[in-house]
C-alpha cells in the first residue's frame, strides 16, 4: 500500500509538465497528457482499494505524507532534467510492482492472506463482477501495472530515439477488465 501512494506521482509530475509546456507553445500532446493523468488516476485508485483492504492507521498516513511529499519533488526534478530517464525509472519500477503482485498472488493462492471479497470501490472502478475477491482485484491491478510498465517504456523509447512525445499517439483506455482481456474466472 505505501508504494502505490508514491507510484500516482510520475504519471500527475509528468502530466502537469506536458500540459504546461503544451499551454506555453500552443501545441498538442499526442494524447501524452490525457494518458499519464489517466495512469495517475489509476494509481489512485489501486491505493483507495487497497487502503479498504489494509485499513492504513494514522502513522502510516502521515509517513505518506512525507514520503510522498520528498518523491514528488525529486521525480519533478528528475522529469525536468531527463523526461527519457523518469520514464525508464518508471517503466522499471512497475515491472517491480508486476513482480510483487505476482508474489501477493501466490500468497493468496497459498491460503496465506485471505481471499476476501474485493471492496466494493474495485468493482465499480474495474466494472468487476459482484461476487468478485481479492485475488480477482489483484489480477487487474497487476495488468494495469504491466499497462504503465509498456507505456513508460514506449515513452522513454520515444525521447531516446530523438523524437518528442507529441509526434507519437499516446496509448489510452485500459483500466477495465474488459478492456483488459482479462477472464476473472481461472
Amino acid at each position: 500500500m505505501m508504494l502505490e501512494t508514491v507510484a500516482a506521482v510520475p504519471g500527475m509530475v509528468g502530466g502537469m509538465l506536458l500540459h504546461c509546456k503544451s499551454l506555453r507553445r500552443f501545441e498538442h500532446s499526442g494524447g501524452w497528457i490525457k494518458a499519464l493523468l489517466e495512469e495517475a488516476e489509476n494509481e489512485r485508485m489501486h491505493l483507495m482499494t487497497f487502503m479498504e483492504v489494509a485499513k492504513p492507521r494514522w502513522y502510516e498516513r502521515a509517513l505518506v505524507f512525507a514520503v510522498q511529499g520528498v518523491f514528488f519533488n525529486a521525480y519533478f526534478l528528475g522529469y525536468v532534467i531527463s523526461p527519457k530517464f523518469a520514464h525508464r525509472m518508471v517503466g522499471y519500477l512497475e515491472e517491480e510492482a508486476i513482480h510483487s503482485y505476482t508474489e501477493f498472488l501466490k500468497e493468496l493462492d497459498k491460503g496465506n492472506i485471505e481471499n476476501v471479497p474485493a471492496p466494493a470501490i474495485a468493482i465499480d472502478y474495474w466494472r468487476l463482477p459482484a461476487d468478485s475477491t481479492l485475488r480477482d482485484v489483484v489480477m487487474v491491478v497487476r495488468a494495469d501495472e504491466a499497462h504503465h510498465r509498456d507505456v513508460n517504456h514506449f515513452a522513454s523509447d520515444i525521447h531516446y530515439q530523438g523524437r518528442k512525445l507529441k509526434e507519437t499517439p499516446a496509448p489510452l483506455e485500459y483500466h477495465s477488465s474488459e478492456m483488459l482481456g482479462i477472464s476473472l474466472v481461472l
